[in-house]
This record gives structure tokens, sequence and C-alpha cells, in this order.
């Protein structure tokens, strides 16, 4: 399963940064044919749980998510939960180099069913989903 791995630099300060890229909700819209819905309470902790829901027409897919470590301002881990999909994220902020923030995405995505032949598809997928999610969340 190979580890997907996106950095962006903003010139956002970290907080600010750290503030966008946890926001689950807008993780969702960032995803074409995707909403979050989150099942734990505010604020936003380990144990906190939510599933990014992707689909049209009564046809979805589910990928369940918990934070398992959550250290703000710094540093997020999400386990995969699901049927289908399982596997972690991080998300990690720090400052940039002369100023702004440095954001760290890394996966390790797994789909059930899907050969380890179809690895390197995943994973430029999962790049490019990512990375744009990402670059999103940071804009604004």
């Amino acid at each position: 399963m190979p580890v997907i791995r996106i950095i962006r630099r903003s010139p956002l300060a970290p907080a600010d940064a750290w503030r966008r890229v946890t926001d689950w909700e807008r993780h969702g819209a960032q995803v074409p044919l995707t909403r979050t819905i989150i099942w734990t309470a505010p604020p936003t902790r380990a144990g906190t749980r939510f599933t990014a829901r992707t689909g049209v027409a009564g046809i979805t897919f589910d990928d369940p998510m918990e934070v398992v470590r959550w250290e703000p301002p710094r540093l997020v881990r999400l386990e995969k939960r699901g049927r289908a999909v399982t596997g972690w994220a991080e998300i990690e902020v720090r400052p940039g180099p002369g100023g702004g923030s440095e954001v760290l995405w890394r996966e390790e995505l797994r789909v059930r069913g899907l050969p380890r032949l179809l690895d390197p598809l995943t994973a430029r997928a999962g790049r490019f989903l990512f990375g744009r999610a990402l670059t999103r969340l940071l804009r604004g």
C-alpha cells in the first residue's frame, strides 16, 4: 500500500492553515459529489468521527474516519474505518520557511477488492484528488 505524500506552502499563518485543513465539512466540498457528515459533537478531538459520502442518484460510497491523534495546531491523524476503504491520513502544519505555513498531507490508502497491481494508479488518483482538495482548503 503506497503512501501518498503532498506538501503545500501557504502565506497563511500556521494557526489559520490548521483551522482550514481541519474543517471536516469543507473537505467534502473540495471533492466532487462529496459531502461530509460529522457524527460527533464539536470540538474536534481524538474520537471525533465523520464520513465522507460520495455519490449521485442513490449510488453512494462512504469513507468513515475517526480522529485518533489530535495535537492542535500541528498534527492530526485519521484512521479510515470503512468496509471498502481502509488506511490512514495525517495532516501536519508547520511554520513555513520565510513565513506562512507548510502543510504536509500523508495518506496510506487501500481499496478492498482492488489488486495491488493497481496501487500505482490508486496513488496517482489520490495525489491528484487530495492535492487539489488541500490547495483549495488553503485558498479559502
